[in-house]
């Protein structure tokens, strides 16, 4: 059984205080026996404040950095993902980390940027899954998990649990009074679902919760089944969603009788010549 949990909290600009928090989200989840824990996009620094094109990006961080260095030893011997801005070779990436304290498992760079996020970050280029003390891992950051290549790529190199951590707004131009109502709360909830069932993994999905800027952060983090049935989240307001699972049981029978990646027909996938 492995106990795994996901957290949607707000984290700003100020450095020692988003350590200060994932300091103390890393010690309950320890007292609590989780061994795989999901923090949010831009845990470290922040989102940015708008997707206008002009906002201004949160501090950018080394791979190897000294950042990199206190998450692990805040990791210590559970397998903890957060996301941040790196720096390298001169361009700014949103990307998200996968540590224990013995060092880095895997990384990502997100691939789809939303609205005018392209402005502040340049764009990945893959996705790949990666091995843990917890199975086979693969991450996404948030937009990541509207297209649907996203996580099948990931399952295909044999993910068994996929991480998404998010910075998931409300919607800006019809949002509700009441944000558990709101139509990118329900986007946001049933991507998860989709993904984790057309994949049959185990699905983690951090958030940030709160506001920073003009944008509202619709929380709601959550462990799925490979079944899709959510396992734990939280409110809109955050929280950590921890639930336990025997994994390789899980996968096996929800793949039992319907296997969607082994019964998958990709020769008959190709889009027409001349189609879009």
């Amino acid at each position: 059984m492995i106990r795994m949990a996901a957290v949607a909290a707000p984290f700003g600009r100020d450095m020692e205080e988003c350590f200060a928090r994932i300091a103390d989200l890393t010690g309950r989840a320890r007292a609590d026996g989780v061994r795989v824990l999901a923090l949010p996009e831009a845990c470290l620094g922040g989102y940015l404040a708008n997707l206008d094109g002009d906002a201004e990006g949160p501090p950018a961080l080394a791979a190897d950095g000294p950042e990199m260095e206190k998450l692990r030893r805040l990791a210590g011997d559970m397998v903890v993902c957060a996301g941040y801005c790196e720096s390298d070779a001169g361009l700014r990436y949103n990307s998200v980390v996968c540590v224990t304290g013995d060092g880095v498992l895997g990384h990502h760079r997100k691939v789809h940027q939303p609205l005018s996020e392209d402005s502040s970050y340049a764009a990945g280029d893959g996705f790949a899954a990666f091995d843990t003390p917890v199975g086979r891992l693969g991450m996404l950051i948030c937009y990541d998990k509207a297209f649907p290549e996203s996580a099948r790529a990931l399952a295909l190199d044999g993910a068994e649990i996929v991480v998404c951590v998010s910075a998931w707004p409300a919607s800006r131009t019809n949002p509700a009074p009441d944000l558990a109502d709101d139509r990118w709360t329900h986007r946001f909830d049933l991507f998860d679902q989709a993904r984790a069932l057309e994949n049959q993994v185990v699905w983690l999905s951090a958030n940030q919760s709160g506001s920073f800027g003009d944008l509202r952060f619709v929380g709601r983090a959550k462990i799925v089944g490979p079944g899709g049935e959510i396992l734990a989240s939280t409110p809109v307001d955050g929280g950590m969603a921890v639930a336990e699972l025997d994994v390789q049981a899980a996968l096996a029978a929800a793949r039992r009788s319907m296997g969607h990646l082994r019964d998958r027909r990709p020769e008959t996938y190709a889009v027409p010549v001349g189609g879009s």
